[in-house]
């Protein structure tokens, strides 16, 4: 495998293993990414910063270390990381100009990447404060969808997005707190797995929105995100779990199937309806048993809007520079100043009551189907000039953060899973929603709709130069 996009396309499980058999050098694998970034980049703005000089020297040492017999999970593979996680000597800006000093240790989940051999090759683009389903700020620009330069790679983590779907690089952390992994993972035709509350480290700000976020990772295949997950949740970078359920056949399970929107939600497009249906149809042929169900959502959006707020008021006042954040992120805080610390208390207090009703939908059957986003991804400049409430309103009902938010409240595990193309070359995607602890099942589960419809080596026209951009209603 010579050519440097079939290296950088085969993914992070097949790069350890060119690795680990000597077929490909790291430093092979290093120079593939930063060309691809240096070529591609210029187009679609995903790399806030680019560690070349840092990455070359790593790749030599995991080069050593592989010659000495080393045999780490991801020895010399390189990976990107969202711009909100800690890479030692180097600024986290949060997609804002209001950061602060370069911090002088790697982030929890950047140390077990590199316990396990991986490489940091960059830090990818986000919104100010990873606030919103979209990758445009005033600061760092606008960041776009390798499918269509007109349209957004979604958000928070889209420039993680769009670099793992141009190809830039095999895998790119992602964090999630009301659908960051997964709206960018249905925008860009990705996988996108958000784990169970607390299975990835958040340190140094383990509760952050108050217990909405998690860590991720953003990839093309099921097996390079479980892989992830074996080495991001387990400090010792030993685990093999998530990877062993990734390769196990599911055996028939108990599935439903809902489309209903949260109270006042955008219902779906047709062409997102006819992506779940067809699943649902995929899954009957697979032999799994599927039924039809509704999703009790009470007041899940509000709830979750309210933490959210409270959280990005949080951001906010620990930031050395607050009076250069945009001044609808400056809006955003202030409303979620209205909201006292006391009310987030009791809130937490009765979040297992409000988990059970939302998954209730989920009784008597082991995953739920459903919509990821409303629509395929929306165009560049969709709330451009819009104030916080409006952006708030506008993703809360309309797009892209219709479905995926209940799922943050309730902290249970939930997957973007590809599932093909619209008329206009725009990918689809379907969600699969796990019990509290079970993404064995999802990760399982999304490897055999993989294997029935492949996508992982489903190229966007930038990836190969093109720079077409596709137009027209939803």
């Amino acid at each position: 495998m010579t050519d440097a996009a079939d290296l950088v396309f085969a993914g992070i499980a097949r790069q350890a293993e060119l690795v680990r058999a000597g077929e490909v050098s790291s430093r092979e694998l290093v120079d593939a990414c930063l060309g691809r970034i240096a070529s591609l980049d210029p187009s679609l703005n995903a790399f806030r910063v680019v560690l070349g000089e840092r990455a070359v020297a790593e790749a030599a040492q995991a080069d050593a270390r592989r010659a000495a017999g080393d045999e780490r999970p991801l020895l010399g593979v390189p990976v990107a990381i969202k711009d909100v996680v800690d890479v030692a000597g180097e600024t986290t800006t949060h997609g804002t100009g209001a950061h602060g000093p370069p911090p002088a240790r790697d982030a929890e989940l950047v140390r077990r990447l590199r316990v396990a051999g991986a490489v940091v090759v960059g830090k990818t683009h986000t919104p100010e404060l990873a606030l919103w389903g979209f990758t445009e700020s005033a600061t760092f620009g606008v960041t776009r969808n390798p499918w269509a330069l007109d349209r957004t790679p979604g958000g928070s983590s889209g420039g993680s997005a769009a670099a793992v779907a141009a190809g830039m690089v095999g895998a790119a952390s992602a964090s999630d707190g009301l659908g960051s992994i997964r709206i960018p993972a249905a925008c860009c035709g990705l996988f996108g797995l958000k784990p169970q509350r607390g299975r990835v480290p958040l340190a140094p700000d383990e509760d952050h929105w108050h217990g909405l976020s998690v860590a991720g990772v953003l990839t093309r295949s099921v097996l390079d995100t479980a892989l992830f997950l074996d080495v991001a949740s387990d400090p010792t970078g030993a685990g093999g779990a998530f990877v062993e359920a990734a390769r196990r056949p599911p055996g028939p399970l108990r599935i439903v199937v809902a489309l209903n929107p949260p109270p006042g939600g955008r219902r779906a497009s047709e062409n997102v309806r006819r992506a779940v249906e067809e699943t649902a149809q995929l899954l009957r042929d697979l032999g799994h048993q599927v039924v039809e169900g509704r999703i009790d959502y009470g007041d899940a959006g509000i709830r979750a809007i309210g933490r959210f707020l409270r959280g990005v008021r949080d951001d906010a006042a620990r930031l050395p520079a607050p009076r250069r954040l945009e001044r609808r992120t400056r809006a955003t805080a202030r409303l979620g100043s209205l909201i006292p610390a006391a009310a987030i208390a009791r809130e937490r207090a009765n979040e297992t009551a409000r988990a059970r009703r939302l998954s209730s939908v989920l009784e008597g059957h082991d995953v739920l189907l459903m919509p990821t986003i409303a629509a395929p991804a929306a165009e560049i400049g969709l709330y451009e000039g819009i104030g916080a409430l409006g952006t708030l309103v506008g993703e809360g009902l309309r797009w892209p953060g219709v479905y995926t938010p209940p799922w943050n409240l309730s902290g249970q595990p939930a997957a973007a899973v590809p599932a093909g193309l619209d008329r206009r070359g725009l990918p689809l995607s379907v969600q699969l929603v796990g019990r509290a602890d079970d993404e064995p099942t999802l990760l399982s589960l999304a490897a055999q709709l993989e294997a029935e419809r492949p996508w992982a080596d489903r190229r966007p026209p930038v990836s190969s130069g093109g720079r077409q951009a596709h137009r027209g209603p939803e």
